[in-house]
């Protein structure tokens, strides 16, 4: 870091590679330090040398490539990335053993505390509670179920739970998690009207992630 401001280089030209350069821009301790994309010109390896950390929201064909990139140049990396496959994985795994690089599906605090929740919950309640989860995104989404259903079912620890997909209109981003007995239930449920709390989450990451060793990290450890 140069006199205590963050250069922040986001990977990706997208929705939300534009309103991460927003909010980094109006950062006070954050300095943008460009954008990199497929269809620019701009230099990777170049621009992760100068970067204290990098931000990828691209795409899953692009994180292979982008991982070895960064642990290559030593740049610490938030990868925001969703529907990566195996190899893209075994990429991530590999690039730990050099930078701090943190992976998760969902870049908000709320999905973070709803994670650390449910866990709690699954304990606590028990096998008389069976679980189910409810997700519901824009008609545009790819992914079918969200990443971050995956990975609160995965919160949950059991791989069987149902997931419901649902795709309509303009919808950022709905997730609940029903817990059901036979005489009762309980809801816990997370909403996002706006992607700019993607972003902000995603910039919380690269400040904390700038100061960790290598290692793989996630969102629920930033606010353990």
């Amino acid at each position: 870091m140069t006199n205590d401001t963050l250069r922040v280089a986001v990977l990706g030209a997208g929705r939300m590679g534009q309103q991460l350069v927003q909010v980094i821009e109006e950062a006070t301790d954050c300095q943008l330090a460009g954008v990199w994309s497929r269809n620019t010109d701009t230099d990777l390896p170049a621009l992760l040398a100068g970067a204290d950390v990098a931000i990828d929201f691209t795409l899953p064909e692009a994180t292979k490539e982008i991982t070895g990139v960064a642990a290559a140049q030593r740049a610490p990396l938030v990868c925001g990335v969703t529907g990566i496959g195996q190899e893209a994985e075994a990429a991530i795994a590999a690039a730990t053993r050099h930078i701090a690089l943190l992976y998760d599906r969902n870049m908000s605090r709320g999905i973070a505390v709803m994670s650390r929740l449910l866990r709690q919950a699954a304990v606590a309640l028990g096998p008389a509670f069976k679980a189910e989860i409810r997700e519901t995104h824009h008609r545009d989404k790819k992914d079918v179920p969200s990443g971050t259903a995956i990975a609160l079912r995965e919160a949950l620890g059991d791989a069987s739970i149902n997931i419901d997909s649902r795709r309509e209109g303009e919808v950022v981003g709905d997730h609940l998690v029903r817990f059901v007995s036979a005489g009762e239930s309980i809801e816990i449920a997370h909403s996002v009207s706006n992607r700019r709390v993607f972003a902000e989450g995603a910039l919380a990451a690269a400040r904390w992630l700038a100061d960790q060793p290598p290692g793989l990290y996630r969102m629920t450890d930033i606010w353990s």
